[in-house]
C-alpha cells in the first residue's frame, strides 16, 4: 500500500501518560509510583512501524521470481562505499548492463543503521533509479525515488515517517506536477483552457492499542487529467495481530481485501500465506511460500505456490487429451454420487 513510485511507472510510540495535575486528588499520592506506572505503560506499547512494511515478514518469505537469467557482482571498497554489476537476460523484461552503487553516511541511529544512505543503478542507455534516505533526529526519516527514462524523469516520489513512542505518522507525495500540471490543460466549467494539477498524495497513520494489536488506516488523493472526474480519493483501514511467533495482517477498503499470515514454525522454516481479495473484477488470488533457513551450509531455500499455477496447470491438462477429460470428469461425478 501506497508505493506510489511502483505504481505509477511500468519498468515509526505511546501518547504522553497521564500527568498528576489530570488525576483526581483524593489522597495523597506517592509521585514514584505515578513515574512507575507511566513508564510501564510507555514501554508495553511499543512503535508499531509503517503501513508500509504492514505485511513485511509474510511478504519476506516469498521469493523474487524473474523471468531468464542474472548475474550479480557486489564489490565493498570500504565500510561506507558499494559498487555492483549486474547483467539481465529475459525476454520479457529489458535485458543488459546495470551499474549500481550504494553509500552508506557516518551517522549511526543504531548498530545495523546508519544514514544517509544513497543507493541506484544506472544501465549504458542513461536510465537511472535513485534513492536517497535520511534521517533527520529521532523520529524523523525522508524518502525520495525517482527515476529518469530517456533524459526525462518519469516517477517521483518523496516520503516523510514520523515515528513517535507508539504511532506511526507517513506522508508520501508521487508524481507531483504543481508548476505546470505535466504540460496538460483542460477545459473548465466556463470553456477556457487551464493548467491541471497532477500528482498523487498518500497519508497512512499507524497505532499501537495493545501489545498485540496495532490499527490505522490510508487516506490516498489523485489528481490529474486522466482521472475519471478529474481527482479521486480512496480510504482504507489497515491492522495487525501478533501473537508469539505468528503474525495476522490484513488491509480492507472498497476496492477489496488483503490478508497476510506469518508462521515461524523453528529456527530454520517459516511459513506465509497470502490473499487478495479485488471485489472491483471479482477476482481473488492466493499464495502460499515458505523458507528454510540452512545456516551449515549458508543456503536460503524460497518456494511458493499460488491458485493462479494451479490454475494453469489444469487448464494445460484439459487442453493435453480431451478423451482424458471426459474420463475425468465421469470419475469425480461417480466420487460425488
Amino acid at each position: 500500500m501506497g508505493n506510489v513510485l511502483a505504481a505509477s511507472v511500468p519498468p515509526p510510540p505511546s501518547p504522553p501518560p497521564p500527568t498528576s495535575g489530570l488525576l483526581p486528588n483524593l489522597e495523597k499520592s506517592d509521585s514514584t509510583e505515578i513515574l512507575q506506572s507511566s513508564s510501564n505503560f510507555s514501554d508495553g506499547l511499543k512503535n508499531p512501524g509503517t503501513i508500509e512494511d504492514l505485511h513485511k515478514k509474510c511478504k519476506d518469505v516469498f521469493p523474487a521470481n524473474f523471468e531468464g537469467a542474472k548475474l550479480m557482482f557486489n564489490k565493498g571498497l570500504s565500510n561506507h562505499f558499494q559498487i555492483s554489476h549486474t547483467i539481465s537476460m529475459s525476454s520479457i523484461a529489458q535485458s543488459g548492463y546495470r551499474f549500481g552503487a550504494t553509500y552508506v553516511g557516518t551517522q549511526q541511529i543504531a548498530p545495523s543503521e546508519a544514514y544517509p544512505v544513497l543507493l541506484g543503478d544506472i544501465d549504458p542507455s542513461g536510465n537511472l533509479n535513485a534513492n536517497v534516505i535520511h534521517q533527520f533526529g529521532e523520529k524523523l526519516r525522508g524518502k525520495l525515488a525517482t527515476q529518469v527514462h530517456k533524459s526525462k524523469f518519469t516517477a517521483v516520489q518523496m516520503t516523510t515517517d514520523y515515528r513517535g513512542d507508539a504511532y506511526t505518522v507517513s506522508l508520501t507525495l508521487g508524481n507531483p506536477d504543481i508548476l505546470n500540471g505535466s504540460g496538460k490543460r483542460a477545459r473548465n466549467d466556463y470553456g477556457s483552457e487551464q493548467n491541471v494539477l497532477s500528482g498523487v498524495f498518500v497519508m497512512h497513520y499507524l497505532q499501537s492499542v495493545t501489545p498485540s494489536v496495532a490499527l490505522g488506516g490510508e487516506l490516498a488523493y489523485q489528481r490529474g487529467p486522466a482521472v475519471p472526474g478529474g481527482q479521486v480519493a480512496v480510504l482504507s483501514a489497515a491492522g495487525r495481530y501478533t501473537n508469539g511467533d505468528s503474525t495476522i495482517s490484513g488491509s480492507l477498503g472498497l476496492s477489496g481485501c488483503h490478508l497476510c499470515f506469518h508462521q515461524k514454525a523453528s529456527q530454520q522454516l517459516q511459513v506465509g500465506v497470502e490473499l487478495e481479495i479485488n471485489s472491483r473484477i471479482q477476482e481473488s488470488t492466493g499464495a502460499i511460500a515458505y523458507q528454510v533457513d540452512l545456516p551449515k551450509a549458508d543456503l536460503i531455500f524460497r518456494a511458493n505456490n499460488t491458485s493462479c499455477s494451479h490454475e494453469l496447470n489444469k487448464m494445460e491438462k484439459k487442453k493435453g487429451n480431451k478423451k482424458e477429460e471426459e474420463e475425468e470428469e465421469e470419475e469425480e461425478e461417480e466420487e460425488e454420487n
